[in-house]
């Protein structure tokens, strides 16, 4: 028996903004009935070949580091990070290690991800 990813959850402050947020980054729409308390991407009609996304409000602010974090690839980052910075991400830093190149990004609300260009695709 293995286990597979069902859905990526974020906690936040405010569900509907940091879903927001991550529904025009990944171009997918909010399910119906998303609020400040509670958000979701990719329940209704759910594709089994991508993780839904689930965004709980609590009542703690983010205060360190993820411990875990996801890493996106794109065929322009230099592109894609643009993008991602107009939407609300915050650029925080730019790494080039072991020929392998990544943005770091956080959402909205602290959270960090990172977008790497994938190999043999640089621009």
């Amino acid at each position: 028996m293995t286990i597979a990813p069902v859905a990526v959850t974020v906690d936040c402050g405010d569900a509907l903004a940091v879903a927001t947020f991550w529904s025009a980054a990944l171009d997918r729409s909010i399910d119906p009935d998303g609020s400040a308390e509670f958000a979701s991407i990719g329940f209704a009609g759910a594709d089994p070949t991508r993780p839904a996304w689930m965004f709980t409000k609590v009542p703690e602010g983010k205060s360190a580091k993820n411990r875990m974090h996801l890493d996106f690839g794109a065929t322009d980052r230099e592109g894609e990070v643009g993008r991602l910075v107009g939407l609300g991400a915050t650029r925080v830093d730019d790494v080039t290690e072991d020929g392998a190149t990544w943005t770091v990004l956080q959402d909205p609300e602290g959270n960090e991800f990172c977008v790497a260009q994938l190999p043999g695709q640089e621009s």
